[in-house]
């Protein structure tokens, strides 16, 4: 019972605080866009306003390593095993700029939706040949401004935490464009949050890794299916060493 009123209590703090965070982020939008081409400044402010929902919940620590002071110089296609909700939020910690590819009707929630719409992020409307067209060349397009695209090449969330089949899309996408993949492993947030559960599991350890990038040269020397094995082997091994003992 008390698990979930924590969860009831936190879900209301989230939907209060998002009203507020979306006026303050249409002002920095209205400040900034004529500036600031690629959104960083409003993607930053996004990133804090997602950050605050984990600082706020004391059960819940996330620890970040291999950050990278490069990602403001450069960008990547990004690639992510995904196991829950929360790895939005613990994306965002890694405080670097860049353009999430999304699940369409996640841009409909009011306030967090429309400040996706306003951050330039890029719909994904599964199943639909037409829309995936569209988001490959919204991606082309974000690549070609010298922004970074994060990406689940799972497709969808875990139900167990084990990693699914890599699909291949992000793999091409970096071939096409010829930049850099930089794989991230996450781990722990399906014990925090498990899909189809909002309630609250008390007190969890979530970690964030980013690992070494794969250069654009090696990127364009290898096959599709050969640098999606290799990356989400990558992904295996240091998911295996971040589980709990």
């Amino acid at each position: 019972m008390l698990n979930r009123i924590i969860a009831a209590l936190f879900l209301l703090f989230l939907g209060l605080t998002s009203a507020v965070f979306f006026i303050a982020a249409l002002v920095i939008w209205a400040l900034t866009v004529p500036v600031d081409r690629r959104l960083v400044v409003l993607h930053l402010f996004t990133s804090f306003w997602a950050s605050l929902y984990l600082w706020i919940m004391p059960a819940w620590s996330v620890h970040v390593d291999g950050r990278r002071p490069d990602a403001w110089k450069r960008n990547y296609v990004i690639v992510s095993n995904h196991q829950s909700q929360l790895d939005i939020l613990v994306a965002f910690r890694l405080f670097m700029p860049f353009k999430w590819v999304s699940k369409a009707e996640v841009f409909k929630l009011p306030f967090i939706g429309w400040n996706m719409s306003l951050n330039r992020y890029i719909k994904l409307k599964r199943g639909d040949r037409e829309a995936t067209a569209r988001m490959f060349a919204d991606c082309e397009k974000a690549l070609s401004q010298g922004n970074s695209i994060f990406i689940f090449p799972e497709g969808t969330r875990s139900k167990t935490g084990e990693l699914k089949p890599f699909k291949p899309g992000a793999f091409i996408l970096a071939k096409k464009m010829q930049v850099p993949i930089l794989p991230v492993v996450i781990s722990g947030t399906n014990a925090a949050l498990p899909k189809h559960s909002l309630n609250f599991h008390g007190r969890q350890h979530m970690h964030l890794r980013v690992l070494e990038p794969i250069d654009a040269e090696r990127v364009a020397a290898m096959s599709v299916e050969d640098l999606t094995d290799m990356v989400r082997a990558r992904v295996v091994d240091h998911l295996e060493e971040l589980a709990p003992a």
